[in-house]
């Protein structure tokens, strides 16, 4: 590719495309004619070598080549347009704006309250619109329509920007009167009926199956190591319910260390460590290399590390 002959209006052109997979959606969003948008496409073409989006029976499909270049041009498009935007400060004491954070119930418990108590004294200005997991894809966070994600993530992809606001440790969280705590340990631990609770990455969740030890996460794959494997009743993807159910039998759940310690002072039920050693989970943040170099953006990351490392 040669600068010399590039017209830079191609890479806006080939963004849209790649996103919308549809000429004539993509000549809408450009404010285009449809010839206009297919030109492009052919100039394109020619300028890349290749045809970056092929006709099939499904709709139009990217290359090989079109799925390589599509995080490489949205982070050119992002630094130009840092590059031609007024050199502002961001003051966040004056701001109006809204930031959409998708945060699992875990991070939406522990991280949010103490957040929102910073935004309140240091910028009123700013609301958050909190989403779940479940309402957000992988496309939606690389297009920049989420601010940021906040949750535990097995996989991400490579184009994403990411950070880790703290590291965890697990408890156990058992109602006041459970038997089991008249002979507390491993045994007792793993004779006795559990809840799982889990909800990592993000999109619409499905069926557990309670024999697929990895996909069940840290707390069984601790127990696995040891040869052995828990009972479990309920299967829930929320902290809170979870902590409610163990409040109200006699089934154990163990839960993030943080997430446990918002019920230390409820007298019905208590706290203790794991009988087993279950290796810390991470919370990270991550976000759009479109937002990467976003003055905003850059001041609430910074406050969200903040609170993290302040908790």
């Amino acid at each position: 590719m040669n600068l010399e002959r590039a017209d830079l209006n191609l890479l806006v052109y080939l963004d849209v495309l790649l996103r919308e997979r549809n000429v004539t959606r993509a000549a809408n969003q450009l404010g285009l004619s449809q010839p206009a948008m297919s030109n492009g496409l052919k100039r394109l073409r020619e300028l890349f070598s290749d045809p970056l989006l092929v006709r099939t029976r499904e709709g139009m499909m990217p290359t090989e080549r079109a799925i390589e270049l599509q995080p490489m041009v949205r982070e050119a498009l992002a630094a130009i347009d840092q590059v031609i935007q007024p050199n502002r400060e961001f003051e966040p004491s004056e701001a109006r704006r809204t930031f959409r954070i998708m945060a699992s119930d875990y991070a939406e418990s522990t991280l949010i309250p103490p957040l929102l108590k910073q935004l309140r004294v240091s910028a009123p200005g700013i609301s958050l619109d909190i989403m779940t997991p479940s309402d957000v894809s992988f496309v939606d966070v690389e297009q920049g329509k989420v601010d940021m994600v906040i949750n535990r993530f097995d996989s991400m992809p490579q184009s994403f920007h990411q950070a880790t606001i703290w590291s965890d440790a697990f408890s156990c969280v058992l109602r006041a009167d459970n038997p089991i705590l008249d002979d507390y340990n491993l045994d007792s631990y793993l004779q006795a009926q559990h809840i799982w609770v889990s909800k990592t990455g993000m999109g619409v969740g499905v069926g557990v199956n309670p024999e697929d030890v990895q996909r069940l996460g840290w707390v069984d794959e601790a127990i696995a190591r040891l040869g052995k494997k828990r009972d479990i009743s309920v299967f829930t993807r929320h902290y809170q319910v979870a902590m409610l159910l163990a409040e109200q039998s006699d089934l154990i759940v163990t839960v993030p260390a943080r997430m446990a310690q918002l019920a230390h002072a409820n007298p019905r039920v208590v706290l203790r460590d794991p009988p087993l050693n279950i290796p810390p989970l991470e919370l990270k943040m991550a976000w759009s290399p479109l937002l990467q170099q976003s003055a905003p953006h850059r001041w609430m990351r910074r406050l969200i590390l903040d609170v993290g490392r302040q908790l």
